[in-house]
């Protein structure tokens, strides 16, 4: 039986110029399957993208494969409103000092990322055990799943936790950063995929807040919506914020230096931000 060759597709830059050299032949072998995990939170112009893709794809021969296990946003609230089982995002959590000023040394207080497990790994597993024909767990490889981490986040590339599954960075590969990822899209005429990621996510930087703000008003109020909400979960001590600065989104100045560093570095699955 021919092995079977999965790319993890994010929607976001790496991943899809991964799809698009295999594509073309630029790696091999070509995969017959591109598996999307759908959040059900992305912004439209990820999904706009993606059926772009997809139908690109197709003309090679690689079906794009959208699956989901939950919409993350709905099934927030409704922990909050009936108090039901959620998958935590990595939340930060205040430190408060003595004089009640709230501190947050180097983001070191943010709650257990279980989002990406839930909403990315899962469906995306449970789609490869359907291609290979398989209901239960395998006992034995039965896929390469290629996942789009390029040099420039090589730190992020781990081995598969799971023994039927083997991890594939071919980016690192050919030795390709999301530079070069943008220089290859661009060369073959293809347009610059806008960053893929759920619109409340807390790995957002000031530049992506901001930028949400001024020219996505919509996704900008909802992710103001869900950052209050947050803070009426059950199971935290302290409550939860979606901006480092442990304030409400709305408060926040996000023209000041946070010292900031790329949180996606620390989505170590490579399933969110490629």
């Amino acid at each position: 039986m021919e092995e079977l060759h999965v790319i993890s597709l994010g929607a976001g830059v790496q991943s899809t110029t991964m799809l698009l050299m295999a594509a073309h032949g630029e790696i091999e072998p070509k995969p017959k399957y591109a598996i999307f995990a759908d959040t059900g939170w992305e912004p439209k112009r990820v999904y706009e993208h993606l059926e772009w893709l997809a139908e690109e794809a197709g003309r090679y021969g690689i079906e794009v494969i959208r699956v989901s296990n939950g919409n993350i946003r709905d099934d927030m609230h409704r922990a909050v409103e009936e108090g039901t089982r959620f998958a935590s995002l990595p939340f930060f959590l205040p430190f408060f000092l003595g004089n009640g000023e709230i501190h947050n040394p180097r983001n070191e207080g943010k709650a257990w990322r279980q989002c990406t497990a839930e909403y990315k790994l899962v469906p995306v597993q449970r789609e490869i055990r359907r291609l290979a024909g398989y209901k239960g767990t395998p006992r034995k490889k039965i896929a390469t799943v290629w996942i789009g981490i390029s040099w420039d986040e090589m730190m992020r590339a781990k081995p598969s936790k799971v023994k039927w599954l083997e991890n594939r960075h071919p980016l690192l590969e050919k030795n390709m950063d999301r530079f070069n990822c943008m220089r290859w899209l661009q060369n073959k005429s293809y347009p610059i995929p806008p960053k893929s990621s759920c619109i409340g996510c807390p790995f957002h930087d000031n530049v992506m807040w901001l930028d949400m703000k001024r020219n996505y008003p919509e996704e900008w109020e909802e992710a103001v919506e869900f950052d209050r909400a947050v803070r009426h979960l059950p199971r935290f001590k302290k409550k939860p914020y979606l901006h480092r600065s442990c304030k409400p989104l709305d408060e926040v100045n996000l023209g000041e230096d946070q010292g900031e560093l790329d949180l996606f570095i620390n989505e170590c699955e490579g399933y969110c931000g490629v």
